[in-house]
Formats: C-alpha cells, structure tokens, sequence
C-alpha cells in the first residue's frame, strides 16, 4: 500500500493574522479601560478627601485672643474642692469671673480688642480653674474665644475695620488660630466660635443603639424563620416580595411612617433618640432581612444532615450550627444596614430631629440631633466659620463610619468558621 504524502502544516493566512491582532487589541483596550475606571474613581476618591481634610482643618481650630488674668489681685478665690464642683461655674459667677475677664482683656488687649472676646468666655476661664485649681494663686495667659467678627476679619473677611484690627492683634501676637480640642466637647451655638459637635455624636450614638437594638433581633429572627420553618406558599412569596421592596423604599417614606405612627402614639417624644432609632429600625430592618437569609443560604446543607443524624433536634440544628456559621454575613450586612441608617437625614427631619440642641442629651427620651443633621443645619449658613466647621463634622462622620465598619470586619473575622 502506497505511503500517503505528509500533510503540510496550515501557515497563518492573513486573514487569520488580523482577526489575532483584532482580538489582542480589544483585550488591551478593555485592560485599558479597567484600568481607567479604577484611576478615576481612585483620583475622585482623593479629591473628596483632600477637599474634606482642607475645608475640615480650619474647622478644627478657632480664633483665640491672648489675655493675661492675675486671679490673686482680682480676689477670685477658691480651693481644689470647689472650683471642680458642680456647683463652680455659679460660684465664680457670683464672685464676678465676668467682670474680672472683662478688666483683664481691655488691659491686654486694649478697648477695641476687649469688646471682641466672645460674650461667654469666662466659662472658658471657669473651665480653666476647674483644670488647674493652682491658677487661682497666681497669673496665667489664657487664650479665649474671639467674635464671629473678629474671626471673620482674620480669615480676610467682613469689614476693613474689622480685618485692620485683626491684623494688628496678630501681628503683636494676641490673636491666632489656635487647635480646638472643645469642639469634641461642646454642643451647637449661635456662634461658630463656641460651636461643637459632642450633642450630635451622642445623638447619633443613642439613636444606633435604639436601631441596632430593634433591628437586629427582629431581622435576624425573621430571616431564620423565613429560611428555615416557613412554608413555600403564597403568603412567604408575598412577604419575601415585600421585605425586597421596602429595601428599595425611599428613606423619606420611613420618616412618614414615623411621623404618622410613633408621633402619634409618642406626641411627647418628638426629636428624641428613642424614634429617630425606632423610625430608622423599620427603613434598616429590610436589608437585615435580606443579608441574613442569604447568610444563611451560604451554610451547606451538609452541615444540617449532619446534625440531624447524630439526633440534634431542628430547632438545635439552626441555633447550634446554622446560625452560628451564618452569623459572619448577618453582622456584615447588619453593619452595612446600620452605616446606611448613620447618614440618613430625611426620615429624621420629618420626626422633628431638624432642631437646635444646645445641650447633649441626658438620656434616650432627651430631645437630640444627629450627626447628618448637624451638617445640613451649619451648611445653610452663611457664616464661613459654619462652613468649616460643616467639613470638620463631615471629617468625623466619616471616621464613625470607618469605624463601624471596622467592627463588621473584626466581627466577620472572629465569628467566621471554615468546613
């Protein structure tokens, strides 16, 4: 039998050749494009950061006048013991603390400059004594909070007087921006100057407990019973339709809900703490459901045969090893709900929480704001020291929600199990 010829091997056609070069090429491009789509949101990123951190730094500090006070020649007197009781701020009130601040500045600083401390800086001083109670014995340089105008006029604001003054008073060393550590401390003021934002972060912090306290148990609850004993009918198909809308709900219906509902039964808990969380419980629970039903999906079926056939019973089967392998995802998206819940404004304004909160509340049932709250009401101001202040607070909402985030993956990690 004749040998048959050798197959030539096939050689790349042109053809060939182009639609190769074709398809390389597309695949660098969509390489390109990815690429592009990260550097852009990477460079957006750093924009809103940047822009936060150089509006929010001025909004950290404060202008602040130099006086000098000799409390031992204007007789203010006082001991460990009462200038750190709670009673202290009356007593030096009644001593004349004003007057003696007030003398003391038009000295250091001249007439002009004495009528630009801020009215209320003598609580500065009073808080001062409380700190170190051997100033009493002596002299001390403090440096108090100016007017909004003089504050104004150093920024290169308001009127020339005003900016001339400052300029004169910061050129002796009397006034400066100095870092205001009270703003951490303080509630919201008519002035920028004496204005913090401790009222709204114990606003926020009691309203995430009132809604972490709601939502969770109920949601998780709701999700193993929906997973795990519901029947498939038409009544689960009709929740599980429901609970997958209300996730998609606008947060402005839930503030309508609350305002109908828990002000109705509540009229006298308008802007507390206590149905902010309870009003942020219903908009938060949805997303609870949802992530922990699918947290619970996640757990292999392997692992309830298994229990079932060394005799646990059904309901050991989802608390002994369903929930506690799908509790991970549950904490994951119940953090994600809670951070959602942190920036929410709208619902809140409609239960009356869009208020000015002088003083930080004593308790859940307290008349409160919020953190989001807090940066609408100083942005629709028009004082630049408002504005600032805005970028600082925004600063610290977002470390909250760094930080709450953080505890989602501490939790993810120590709770997470492997099989």
């Amino acid at each position: 039998m004749a040998a048959e010829p050798a197959r030539e091997r096939p050689t790349r056609t042109a053809e060939f050749e182009k639609r190769l070069a074709k398809r390389y090429r597309a695949e660098r491009n969509f390489r390109a494009l990815g690429l592009g789509a990260i550097g852009l949101s990477i460079a957006a990123l750093i924009f809103l950061l940047a822009n936060m951190l150089i509006n929010g730094i001025p909004g950290l500090q404060r202008a602040e006048l130099a006086v000098e006070i000799d409390f031992a020649e204007a007789g203010v007197t006082g001991d460990e013991v009462s200038l750190t009781a709670p009673s202290a701020m009356q007593v030096l009130e009644l001593q004349g603390l004003p007057e003696v601040v007030d003398l003391y500045a038009e000295r250091s600083l001249g007439e002009e400059g004495a009528e630009e401390i801020y009215k209320d800086a003598w609580r500065d001083v009073a808080r001062a004594l409380a700190e170190d109670p051997a100033l009493i014995y002596g002299s001390a340089t403090l440096w108090l909070p100016a007017s909004s105008d003089l504050a104004s006029g150093l920024n290169d604001e308001g009127s020339s007087e005003m900016q001339a003054l400052a300029d004169r008073l910061q050129a002796e060393g009397k006034l400066a921006k100095n870092w205001d550590m009270g703003f951490f401390a303080r509630s919201d003021a008519t002035s920028p100057q004496m204005a913090g934002i401790w009222g709204a972060l114990k606003g926020s912090i009691l309203t995430m407990l009132v809604t972490f306290a709601l939502a969770f148990p109920v949601g998780i609850l709701a999700a193993l019973y929906l997973e795990e004993y519901a029947p498939k009918n038409r009544w689960t198909d009709l929740i599980e339709v429901s609970i997958n809308n209300l996730a998609a709900v606008p947060s402005i219906i839930f503030g309508l809900l609350g305002l109908a509902v828990f002000l109705t039964l509540f009229p006298n808990l308008r802007s507390t703490p206590i149905i902010g969380g309870m009003t942020l419980a219903l908009m938060t629970m949805p997303v609870i459901v949802i992530s922990g039903r699918n947290a619970i999906k996640a757990v292999p079926p392997s692992i309830r045969d298994g229990a079932l056939a060394v005799g646990a019973s059904p309901v050991q089967v989802v608390f002994h090893h369903v929930l506690p392998l799908a509790l991970p995802g549950m904490l994951t998206g119940t953090i994600i709900g809670m951070a959602r819940a942190l920036g929410e404004t709208a619902p809140l304004i409609l239960i009356g929480m869009r208020a000015f909160v002088a003083t930080p509340p004593d308790g859940f049932t307290a008349p409160a704001t919020v953190l989001p709250m807090q940066i609408f009401l100083w942005s629709d101001e028009i004082d630049r020291g408002f504005v600032e202040r805005t970028s600082a607070t925004i600063i610290v909402l977002l470390l909250f929600l760094l930080l709450m985030n953080g505890i989602a993956i501490y939790l993810r990690n120590k709770f997470e199990k492997t099989w």
